[in-house]
């Protein structure tokens, strides 16, 4: 199985980075492989919301956006981490989505529109947020953008995390039961979804 970690933080070895890491730690103690990918290391334009999109729902940008989504699109898992910045995700995080707008017109436009769309099998995605203040409707409002994302990225929204009040460096470190709800997330996330008993 492989498990792809991707870090909306701009700050390495945060609580964010440190949360991930537990999370595709526990992966690994299941067999599973694991990537993670920095988003802030990766040259990446804001989507320009192309009139001349392509047909197969591709981003015509050429960029690191490219292997990223190749990357989500191989993975039978994501797990997503990202800091709450202004109420929000990460601007770095927000890059990376807006730019999934050609596999989101493709999936509910021109598939629809042209009698094609096919039902694809959702794979797992989770999220971690981390925020230092203990703002509900801050989570809430990354919550659903992070939502509408798996949904685009055939991504089945089944963990979370959602961290409130590390407003320093490190603070993690000093919150176990956070770490070991992380190491848990990403144990579970190598489960195979159970078909429903009929």
């Amino acid at each position: 199985m492989y498990i792809l970690g991707i870090l909306g933080s701009p700050r390495k070895n945060g609580n964010t980075d440190t949360l991930l890491e537990k999370a595709l730690i526990g992966a690994r103690s299941k067999g599973a492989k694991t990537e993670k990918i920095v988003l802030n290391d990766l040259k990446m334009v804001p989507c320009q919301e192309c009139k001349d999109v392509k047909g197969d729902g591709t981003c015509k940008i050429e960029d690191d956006f490219q292997e990223t989504f190749k990357k989500i699109k191989e993975a039978d898992a994501v797990i997503f981490a990202s800091p709450i910045f202004f109420g929000s995700l990460s601007a770095q995080s927000k890059i990376l989505i807006d730019r999934f707008q050609c596999a989101w017109r493709y999936k509910y436009m021109t598939q629809k529109t042209e009698g094609r769309g096919q039902r694809t099998e959702k794979k797992t995605g989770a999220l971690i947020l981390v925020e230092a203040s203990k703002r509900d409707d801050f989570l809430a409002n990354a919550k659903s953008i992070i939502k509408n994302f798996f949904a685009t990225a055939s991504l089945n929204y089944k963990e979370e995390l959602l961290c409130k009040g590390l407003d320093y460096k490190g603070a993690v470190l000093e919150q176990k039961e956070l770490l070991d709800k992380a190491f848990e997330l990403g144990i579970r996330i190598t489960e195979k979804p159970r078909k429903p008993s009929m």
